[in-house]
């Protein structure tokens, strides 16, 4: 698991510092490492908790790590918070943590998770069968680069993120190689030269985002996932494997080392009483992917207009 740190300010959280504090908060100065990762969306949620947990008395720290190797982190005790789990990609992770009794669920943020395969809409005229997945069996060579020909060529999330791509077009026996950039940032970029162009690209994009705000696309409409699909190789359309659907679909929890749960109890308190919803969350990385800003510039501007409602959140420390 890689891991390093990034300063928060405590200048900023002074700003929005309001009532008198109390007095039971922190019950402890050891600092609360909050995970980030190499995606927009949990750089900016952990930069809310760690400024709101700043206000009310906590030392933070946000710390980067790997998404897939999180886990052992948080059992060792490493991390101490994240806000951001997706049931798309690590349901069976959290589930197996969940149960070692050193991580907990801190339950849903309110934020709906969609992760699959999309892809501009003028790609829908060149292979017409399309959102349906079987359309990608007659038409991958439409997908297909100069590296990849006559496959086509599906552009992943970086490795660390995990998923079931590969093993689902092996068992969807869809003719399409499976690239991986390093990041989030990479991939984007690589859309809009492609949207730009007009020129064949199919790629994961998930919401909440701001992609599907700004390009016109549609999701492939993969076999619905059930958890049967990763487990019996009769569920789906090829009876011989397992892994014959999409993503799955659904919630995005925050989860946390479950011996800071008497570190910090109020802390803790707060983290599960936060929410966030799609639209808001998608303007505001509108803000930081596109419009250049900060993290904490972002969210600092947000804490700041909605202050009634993250110390409601905060009420324990009030």
């Amino acid at each position: 698991m890689k891991i390093k740190t990034i300063a928060t300010s405590a200048a900023v959280a002074a700003m929005l510092a309001g009532p008198a504090l109390s007095q039971a908060v922190p019950e402890s100065d050891d600092t609360i490492k909050i995970m980030t990762g190499d995606w927009t969306s949990i750089g900016l949620q952990g930069e809310m908790m760690s400024l709101i947990l700043q206000t009310v008395g906590y030392n933070t720290e946000l710390v980067v790590a790997d998404d897939s190797g999180r886990y052992p982190g948080f059992e060792n005790g490493d991390l101490h918070i994240s806000m951001e789990t997706w049931q798309t990609t690590q349901l069976q992770n959290l589930e197996k943590s969940v149960a070692t009794g050193k991580v907990l669920d801190m339950g849903e943020t309110g934020l709906r998770g969609v992760e699959d395969w999309w892809y501009p809409l003028y790609m829908k005229e060149r292979c017409p069968g399309l959102p349906a997945w079987e359309a990608l069996k007659d038409c991958a060579e439409v997908f297909a680069t100069a590296d990849t020909t006559p496959n086509g060529r599906y552009v992943g999330g970086p490795v660390s993120w995990g998923d079931h791509d590969e093993q689902m077009v092996a068992a969807l026996d869809l003719p399409f190689d499976i690239v991986h950039p390093g990041t989030d940032a990479a991939m984007f970029a690589e859309l809009k030269s492609a949207y730009d162009r007009e020129a064949p690209i199919v790629l994961w994009v998930w919401q909440p985002h701001w992609v599907t705000s700004v390009y016109e696309g549609e999701y492939v409409q993969f076999p619905q996932f059930e958890l049967a699909c990763f487990e019996d190789p009769a569920w789906g359309p090829n009876p011989d494997a397992t892994y014959d659907c999409g993503k799955p679909y659904g919630w995005i929890k925050k989860m946390a080392w479950a011996g800071g749960e008497e570190k910090w109890p109020c802390a803790y308190e707060i983290v599960r009483n936060y929410q966030m919803d799609n639209d808001t969350m998608a303007a505001l990385l509108v803000e930081v992917d596109l419009n250049g800003r900060s993290s904490t510039e972002v969210a600092t501007e947000w804490l700041m207009a909605n202050d009634a409602t993250w110390k409601e959140w905060a009420s324990c420390a009030m």
